[in-house]
C-alpha cells in the first residue's frame, strides 16, 4: 500500500483550459493517476506529470466507461497503489458532478481529499454570452436544475420554477427541450425569453435564442447537441443578438 494515498477532487470548467483554477493546475502536476470525464477538455492532461496514469471512466454516445460504483473503488485503489489520485470533473464537482459521493467514498475508506472548485457551466456560459443571471428589476435569483431525475423524467423542480420569476438553468435538459416549454407553456409564459447553449466555452460553440413558444424550432434550426445548457428568463433578452432576432426574425 502506498504510503500517502490522497484524492483530489478538482474542477475543470466548462471546456476552455484557460478556464481551470490555478490550484487546479497545481493539484494535477502533481498527480501520480487523473480520473477524468468525457466533459473534461483532455489539453488538461498535458498538466501532468509525464508518468501520471490517464484514465478515462467518462460517458460518450450514452455509454458508461465505467460505473460510478467502479470509479468510486477505483479512486481508492489508485490511491492505496500509487499516491495521489486527481479526480478531474467538468465544471465544479459539486454541481451534478457526483463529487459529494465520491468525497463520501473515499472517506469511508480513509483515504484523504481535498477539493478544488470549478468554474461551473451552469453560471459561466451565461456570462460569457453576456446574460446575466441576475438583473437589479428583472431577476432576483436564479435556480439551477437536472433536465431528468435518475428515473429519467422531468424534475419536479422545473415545475416549480416555471412559476416564478427567477431565471432557470437547466443542464443536462436538452433531450427534455419540448417538455420543459410545454411546463412553461402550461403557465401562460409562451414569450418567455430563452437561450440554448451548446459546447459554450468553446471554439465550436452555438446558439440558439427564443421565446418559448419557438426555441424548440430555433434549436433545431441552428442544429444545437448535446452538451447544452439551457438558460430561461427575461434576462436573455440582455443578449446583444436578443433584439435583432425578435424584431428582425434574424439567424444568430
Amino acid at each position: 500500500m502506498n504510503a500517502h494515498p490522497k484524492i483530489t477532487l478538482v474542477g475543470a470548467g466548462p471546456g476552455d483550459t484557460d478556464l481551470i483554477s490555478l490550484k487546479g493546475l497545481k493539484a494535477l502536476a502533481k498527480a501520480n493517476v487523473v480520473l477524468y470525464d468525457a466533459l473534461v477538455n483532455e489539453e488538461l492532461l498535458g498538466y501532468a506529470p509525464e508518468d501520471a496514469l490517464r484514465v478515462f471512466v467518462g460517458k460518450r454516445a450514452n455509454k458508461h466507461a465505467y460505473s460510478q460504483q467502479e470509479i468510486n473503488e477505483l479512486m481508492v485503489s489508485y490511491a492505496r497503489s500509487h499516491g495521489h489520485v486527481v479526480r478531474l470533473k467538468g465544471g465544479d464537482p459539486f454541481v451534478f458532478g457526483r463529487g459529494g459521493e465520491e468525497l463520501e467514498y473515499a472517506a469511508s475508506h480513509h483515504i484523504a481529499t481535498s477539493v478544488v472548485p470549478g468554474i461551473s457551466s451552469s453560471i459561466a456560459l451565461a456570462g460569457l454570452q453576456g446574460i446575466p443571471l441576475t438583473y437589479r428589476g428583472v431577476s432576483e435569483s436564479f435556480w439551477v436544475i437536472t433536465g431528468a431525475t435518475t428515473a429519467g423524467v422531468i424534475s419536479d423542480d422545473i415545475y416549480a420554477a416555471a412559476k416564478t420569476s427567477a431565471t432557470v438553468v437547466i443542464l443536462m435538459g436538452l433531450n427534455k427541450l419540448a417538455e420543459i416549454v410545454r411546463v412553461y407553456e402550461a403557465e401562460g409564459r409562451h414569450k418567455l425569453p430563452i437561450a440554448v447553449i451548446q459546447n459554450g466555452s468553446l471554439p465550436d460553440e452555438k446558439i440558439a435564442l427564443g421565446t418559448i413558444d419557438t426555441i424548440v424550432e430555433r434549436a433545431g434550426v441552428q442544429g444545437i447537441g448535446a452538451p447544452a445548457v439551457i438558460v430561461i428568463g427575461e434576462v436573455v433578452a440582455k443578449h446583444e443578438s436578443f433584439g435583432a432576432w425578435k424584431h428582425k426574425n434574424i439567424a444568430v
